[in-house]
């Protein structure tokens, strides 16, 4: 029976509630807004399957990829809404043209990210850009496995957790089964992007609105329900990785949905950049990341993937022109995945994994964590407030937080 009594050793990709025979096994969020698996001890009957397809007990060796690329999409509509390269949506188109089908990460009507498939090109644009969110996986191993014992060709895109839960939940590699993750810096916590933008939301209806001014208040702490909306207000759409200001200087864009008086829609577009904004700056310095991420057991290529993408930043070749519209590093861990790769058409050139490793140390590297704690810590302030305070260049608050570092001796590694 799965028992979680360090948090470190969950990374959340759900592998033991799809593999559970007796579906005693559900996911709860704790109180730092992440999702972990929960067992009703009446139903179990201690088959043990649980324990087998959990990536963490069961981690597999590290490799190294046997080909690396630099590559980029030539159409430029879909680079720019991609997170660097375009890559994915050409390797998924290909299996789509195939007769296959794609599972990736989107956003449902209530606005948590969630992963699905698709059967059409249509389909790839929800699955296109970052979502620095973790995921609830759902059935989808299960889906991906009826499809694939079907005959159908699958491709499957996720963090590295999620790649080796899938492969764990398999127990077997399929010839029709593509696996593509990314170089991972981290997972932050759904509860405190739901905290953002509730935040973003409430900012914005305040300084609007002061009629609403009580009742979209600043909040000081992880909702435990959906964002709250008033009426006539709608989110159009979220990006983490809007190009806007360029590739390499992102910025964060919530779009919004108004009815006017005379019952127009009016979009507003709230936008900062990385280096603005709350939710990527505390992502960035790892204070909201899930604990496992600070131990990731799925490092190294440990994750089984055929595939992995990576923003190339600091690209130094001259075959390839950086533009600041992006540039995919591309990994091959498989014979597979390097047919699959070739098979695209792309503009890339091949590259020394070093020269990726350069400027994507977390691909060998978990992130360390020193202020987690601090963060959840603090009581009574708004997400901005917290963000900002650790943030914070100022002499005082640079020794604060050095002594209560002194102090706690705490840093995730």
């Amino acid at each position: 029976m799965i028992t979680i009594s360090d948090k470190h050793n969950c990374c959340g990709c759900s592998a033991c509630q799809q593999a559970c025979p007796k579906q005693c096994i559900s996911m709860h969020e704790d109180e730092e807004g992440f999702l972990y698996p929960r067992v009703d001890e009446t139903l179990c009957i201690d088959c043990g399957l649980c324990e087998k397809v959990c990536p963490v007990i069961n981690q597999e060796e590290r490799r190294t990829p046997i080909s690396c690329y630099a590559a980029v999409n030539s159409n430029m509509v879909i680079r720019k809404e991609s997170s660097s390269g375009g890559v994915f949506t050409m390797l998924a188109e290909n299996v789509i043209d195939d007769g296959g089908l794609v599972f990736g990460a989107a956003w449902d009507e209530r606005w948590r990210v969630v992963h699905k498939y698709t059967e059409t090109k249509e389909g790839l644009a929800a699955f296109r850009g970052s979502k620095y969110v973790q995921s609830v996986i759902g059935d989808t191993y299960k889906q991906a496995e009826h499809f694939l014992k079907a005959g159908r060709k699958v491709l499957f895109s996720g963090t590295p957790c999620q790649i080796a839960g899938l492969c764990k939940f398999l127990k077997k590699d399929y010839d029709n089964l593509i696996t593509v993750d990314f170089i991972c810096h981290g997972v932050p916590s759904p509860g405190v992007f739901r905290w953002n933008l509730q935040e973003e939301i409430n900012n914005y209806v305040g300084h609007k609105d002061g009629n609403n001014a009580d009742m979209f208040s600043p909040i000081h702490s992880i909702p435990k329900e959906d964002v709250l909306l008033p009426d006539g207000l709608r989110i159009e759409d979220i990006s983490f990785r809007d190009k806007r200001e360029g590739w390499k200087k992102f910025s964060f864009t919530l779009t919004l949905t108004e009815a006017s008086a005379d019952g127009k829609q009016n979009s507003v577009s709230l936008s900062r950049t990385l280096h603005e904004h709350p939710f990527l700056k505390g992502f960035l310095n790892n204070y909201y990341l899930r604990p496992s991420c600070h131990k990731c057991p799925s490092k190294q290529f440990k994750s089984g993937s055929d595939i992995t993408l990576a923003d190339y930043w600091g690209y130094r070749g001259d075959i390839i022109k950086d533009d600041d519209t992006g540039i995919s590093a591309i990994l091959v861990s498989s014979e597979k995945g390097l047919s699959a790769f070739l098979l695209i058409g792309c503009t890339c050139v091949e590259v020394p994994y070093n020269d990726i490793l350069r400027v994507n140390g977390a691909a060998e590297r978990s992130a360390t964590a020193p202020y987690r704690a601090y963060f959840y810590q603090q009581k009574g302030k708004s997400l901005e407030q917290i963000v900002k305070k650790l943030t914070s260049t100022k002499i005082s608050d640079k020794i604060i937080r050095k002594i209560w570092l002194m102090i706690h001796d705490k840093c995730y590694n």
